[in-house]
């Protein structure tokens, strides 16, 4: 005890001796553990467990890809299609859904609540029991009854609203002034569709209420099969409907993890790979200062045995220190996980994970750095004492200590690892450039509209509320024209579905008097003749629809410069008739003007604007009426004098004066629709970290690349006293030192380019330019020279001032 005692009082004395060394072998550690350990906790709540149901990868979407290659077509079944469905051999289960936000009126003060009807089965499609209570089970919603008044929470609402009362079960809450009994509280990760409830749905033989399917396919069955069996189900279902379907069209089943969880994994593989590079530099880092420390020490252990000591003290020793190192990298680089993890979360982009996953950090990953950490510490620390197994006492003790250090292997071996950091941290810079350099494409993309100053404030209508056409029109008018209203509100306008960047519902259009089979499709918007305004989108051609041609539901229609030219490349548009077939009154949830479905006259073309997200390009896009289509639900876009969110609770209470009981969804300033685009949030993800990493990696790399300078310049003080005494001039001494570097920092440039030319079309498909522009290659090779050049300028700097008769004396 007394010898462990004294050897850990010793390796605290000789790290204390030399803080730098210290300083920066731990921070090497601690920056690789941290990093890789956040994001693979990431990587595993996402990828690997993102969803906790049984048999989530069985549990499968009905999508259609079109010819294009489009997966985006969900499709929605009625009552019968998706009885018939329910017979096809591969599939266990099918339950449908819808959505929709209730508001709570059993208090003062009416809260939003976000609601998913379910079709019940038995046992639950999603194979979780209730935490207490129960879940919904088929005698909830009898066929061709009314569902039972029954509900059943989130483990989030119950903690939030009852405050996790245990004895919650059997209450009333009332939902828009009826009474929910209260059945079940689900397990805190059981958070299908991150809803606050879940009621039962009616579903009822009208074929034209759809709802949306979840299917369950059977064990053993792949969703190839399982696809093949309902493409002429499905099929058959595009005959009875076919405004709703894509002119032609492939059934694929992707899984809810193919869905919700895997489009964010190449973002987070690419992570991944950026901080395990982090890692190597560290530990390549801590195995040149370990490994040049020690052979400068070589001397002193030799003394050491030639007066007696043993080898195992002397490997003791520097186990000791090694430990001492490894351990304090460790202790900080799992502070810097923890801390790192949560900023990671943080910066997610928002909805781009299910909800129930849980982020945590991943404590296997975490001991696995740590034990790489400490392998690489401990072996590099004790290479120098295993090296003195049959030491040449004499030969080191006659010689220049530094001399004997200064061996063709350990320069080799330095400028090996030298080399590989160089390499790694090119192809970091440049993969970092080039996502910065797609961010900033994104931020300065021209949006044709102004997002500024503006919010979207949705308003959701109650079931049986506004059934009738005209009444639902003049509801939202009259909302519209009371915001207008507002003193700091400079104008307001309807979007039902227009809210750029990525608004619009695609629809196939029929063109009078066209020839071709085709049917081009188009982005179908509905909104109000003051839209335009409230966005600064101009009038390019022709004109607007009036006030009254809007509150009457006339068949007009205003298209973009795109779908001009795409369709009537002379310029001849307006004028022309188009149909959109979709476009049918199905009541009560959807009501449409009187020939809504019929041919409408185009009266005018606007500008562009962005409608499919911030990459694509901008598509053919058909504005109509709001009144024409009428969901029950509509946004109003308010552009203000003040920070639109400001208004917000004023927005409201004119709300509350037309009436009491409407709530508003979520507010969002246009800015935030456009941060909150999956595109711009990864594309912002990849940039900062990949930023963050490659700064770090350089920062490491230039340490590495000092110190093996350092180390060389000590080994040939000699050397360099002897040339200057016999007439070697400073700068002939400052190009030794930096030629001694140089092929090994270009090694590590050629290597790095070679690195970052091979992985360019990998990276392209996550950071959206390419990494072979040479600007930025260009640029980032001279980035790490110069940095390379400053690491190695202060060693060469000292040896170019060495004084000969010092450096004589050396030793």
């Amino acid at each position: 005890m007394q010898s462990l005692w004294t050897d850990l009082r010793f390796a605290a004395r000789e790290l204390r001796k030399r803080p730098g060394f210290t300083l920066t072998a731990v921070l090497s550690l601690a920056l690789g553990i941290g990093a890789t350990s956040a994001v693979f906790s990431v990587i595993y709540a996402v990828l690997i467990d993102p969803f906790p149901y049984p048999g989530a990868d069985r549990i499968v979407e009905l999508r259609l890809v079109d010819k294009s290659g489009s997966d985006r077509h969900s499709v929605g079944l009625s009552g019968p299609q998706a009885d018939l469905l329910r017979q096809a051999k591969s599939i266990e289960d099918i339950t449908l859904m819808d959505w929709w936000n209730l508001t709570t009126t059993d208090s003062d003060l009416p809260e939003d609540v976000k609601a998913n009807f379910i079709s019940p089965s038995a046992p639950n499609h999603w194979g979780m029991p209730a935490l207490i209570g129960r879940w919904l089970i088929p005698s909830d919603a009898p066929p061709g009854e009314s569902p039972q008044p029954v509900v059943v929470l989130t483990y989030q609402f119950w903690q939030r609203y009852y405050l996790g009362d245990p004895h919650v079960i059997g209450r009333t809450i009332r939902l828009v002034h009826k009474p929910y009994q209260i059945v079940g509280v689900m397990p805190p990760r059981f958070r299908w569709a991150d809803v606050d409830i879940y009621v039962p749905l009616k579903v009822t033989q009208d074929p034209n209420i759809q709802v949306w399917p979840s299917l369950k396919l059977k064990p053993g069955v792949t969703q190839a099969q399982a696809a093949a069996e309902l493409q002429p189900i499905v099929e058959e279902f595009a005959k009875q409907h076919q405004e709703r379907y894509p002119q032609s069209f492939k059934v694929k089943l992707p899984s809810i993890v193919d869905v919700y969880a895997r489009p964010l994994g190449p973002t987070l593989y690419l992570l991944l790979g950026a901080v395990a590079s982090l890692l190597l530099i560290g530990c390549a880092n801590v195995s040149i200062l370990l490994l040049a420390r020690g052979t400068e020490r070589q001397h002193e252990l030799a003394v050491r045995a030639a007066i007696g000591a043993g080898r195992w003290p002397m490997i003791r020793q520097l186990l000791t220190e090694s430990l001492g190192i490894a351990t304090t990298g460790a202790v900080l680089g799992v502070a810097l996980a923890w801390k790192g993890l949560a900023l990671l979360v943080a910066n997610l982009p928002e909805n781009s994970i299910p909800a129930e996953a849980v982020i945590k950090m991943n404590v296997p990953v975490l001991l696995f750095s740590v034990a790489l950490a400490f392998v690489t510490t401990v072996v590099f620390g004790l290479w120098p004492a295993l090296q003195l197994s049959r030491p040449e006492v004499a030969r080191l003790m006659q010689s220049s200590t530094r001399r004997v250090s200064g061996s063709v292997r350990a320069r080799r071996s330095h400028g090996a690892m030298v080399a590989a950091q160089v390499a790694l941290t090119l192809l970091m810079l440049t993969a970092a450039g080039a996502a910065g350099k797609g961010f900033l494409r994104l931020v300065n993309a021209d949006l044709g509209y102004d997002p500024h100053s503006t919010m979207s404030v949705p308003i959701p209508i109650h079931e049986n509320t506004h059934v009738e056409w005209k009444d639902r029109g003049e509801y939202f008018e009259q909302i519209r024209a009371r915001i207008a209203a507002m003193p700091q509100v400079v104008a307001a306008g309807i979007s039902t579905n227009a809210t750029p960047p990525a608004s619009g519902w695609q629809q196939p259009i029929e063109i009078l008097g066209s020839t071709t089979g085709e049917k081009p499709e188009a982005h179908v918007e509905f909104v109000d003749d003051g839209y335009f305004g409230v966005l600064h989108i101009p009038l390019a051609q022709g004109r607007l629809w009036d006030h009254t041609e809007m509150m009457r539901g006339a068949p007009l229609a205003v298209i973009n410069q795109t779908m001009a030219r795409l369709l009537w490349p002379n310029g001849d548009a307006i004028g022309h008739q188009i149909k959109i077939a979709a476009l049918k009154d199905q009541p009560p949830y959807t009501r449409a003007a009187a020939g809504s479905d019929s041919w409408m006259q185009i009266i005018g073309i606007v500008a562009d604007s962005r409608n499919d997200g911030l990459r694509n390009a901008v598509k053919p896009a058909a504005y109509v009426p709001f009144t024409v289509n009428m969901w029950m639900f509509t946004q109003i876009l308010v552009r203000t004098r003040v920070a639109p969110l400001a208004l917000l609770h004023d927005v409201r209470a004119q709300i509350a004066q037309i009436d009491p009981e409407q709530q508003v969804m979520q507010v969002r300033d246009l800015n935030a629709w456009i941060t909150r685009l999956d595109e711009y949030g990864q594309q912002r993800l990849v940039a900062m970290l990949f930023g963050t990493f490659s700064m770090l990696a350089l920062a490491l790399a230039a340490v590495g690349l000092y110190s093996v300078v350092s180390y060389g310049v000590a080994t040939r003080t000699n050397e360099f006293g002897i040339r200057m005494a016999l007439g070697a001039e400073a700068g002939d001494v400052l190009r030794l030192v930096f030629s001694s570097t140089a092929m090994n920092v270009g090694g590590g440039v050629a290597a790095g380019v070679l690195l970052s030319v091979a992985f360019d079309k990998l990276a392209t498909r996550w950071v959206t330019e390419s990494s072979r522009d040479p600007v930025l290659l260009g640029g980032v090779t001279l980035l790490l020279v110069v940095a390379a050049a400053l690491a190695c300028f202060v060693p060469a700097r000292r040896a170019a001032t060495v004084d000969p008769m010092e450096a004589l004396r050396c030793e």
